[in-house]
């Protein structure tokens, strides 16, 4: 149903059940998916790539050009995958030659109002990221992330899997898997266990992670020591290795070990 009061480049590429309401311009280069909602007054430039069953609402700016100088105008895209909701006022920049020339945001994410994703963005599956959050360029999330409103991201920082930050928080380094992350400056809080659980990670599984974060940050041992003595002490796991590969990777440095609240 595409309103005559919206304006759609013939060239877009739209399923026949996508809805369009009015005052909505979609330019060429773009594809939108079968049931897509697109509410009024949304902005869709040359390059965005929009999955099935989404809804994006009302003063979304998708695709815009990079803010960064360095961009040329060479051709890049924004990737949204199914079911994902963009809530009102989003703004996502599509990629740069930088990198790999997309912003990628994956399937069943909620962004909720008023967030920027910056270029070259990865975003994952599960993905919630609350109101006012900011996100500077090069940034990787990884699948069921949690961030609070009003956070801010630095560039190039990566977030792993299962991972809950604080509203307000200033991510400057990486946010290890299955973690919550609080305070100022930004470091471990415990382990996501409630967010596990209801993802089905057993009692075990858990019991073991909190175990390997035992090691990593509250042992006094420095980072690399840290992790040799994990993969000498530990059995191997899928979650044992994720944390261990996250942390040998992390071109940032991962966030602080644990800090008590001041008296």
């Amino acid at each position: 149903m595409n309103q005559p009061l919206a304006y759609i480049h013939p060239e877009a590429k739209i399923a026949t059940n996508v809805v369009i309401e009015p005052f909505t311009t979609i330019s060429k280069d773009v594809e939108i998916g079968e049931g897509t909602w697109i509410g009024p007054n949304v902005t869709i430039m040359e390059g965005a790539r929009i999955g099935k069953n989404c809804q994006i609402f009302p003063g979304a700016v998708i695709s815009a050009p990079p803010q960064d100088l360095k961009y040329k105008g060479e051709p890049s895209t924004v990737t949204i995958g199914d079911n994902t909701i963009i809530r009102e006022c989003v703004t996502l920049n599509r990629g740069t030659a930088l990198d790999k020339n997309t912003t990628a945001i994956g399937n069943n994410c909620l962004i909720m109002a008023y967030v920027h994703v910056a270029h070259d963005c990865i975003i994952g599956n599960h993905v919630i990221i609350a109101n006012g959050v900011q996100l500077a360029g090069h940034i990787v999330i990884h699948d069921h992330v949690f961030i609070g409103g009003t956070s801010a991201v630095h560039q190039f920082v990566s977030i792993g899997a299962h991972a809950m930050v604080s509203g307000g928080s200033l991510v400057r380094k990486d946010v290890p898997p299955f973690i919550k992350a609080a305070r100022e400056p930004l470091s471990y809080a415990g382990v996501n266990s409630i967010g596990l659980r209801r993802r089905g990670f057993s009692n075990e599984q858990i019991t073991d992670i909190q175990q390997i974060y035992r090691i990593l940050f509250m042992s006094g041992l420095n980072t690399a020591s840290a992790v040799e003595k994990i993969e000498i002490d530990l059995s191997p796991s899928a979650e044992r290795d994720e944390i261990v590969n996250f942390v040998r990777n992390s071109g940032r440095g991962i966030i602080k070990g644990y800090q008590r609240d001041a008296d």
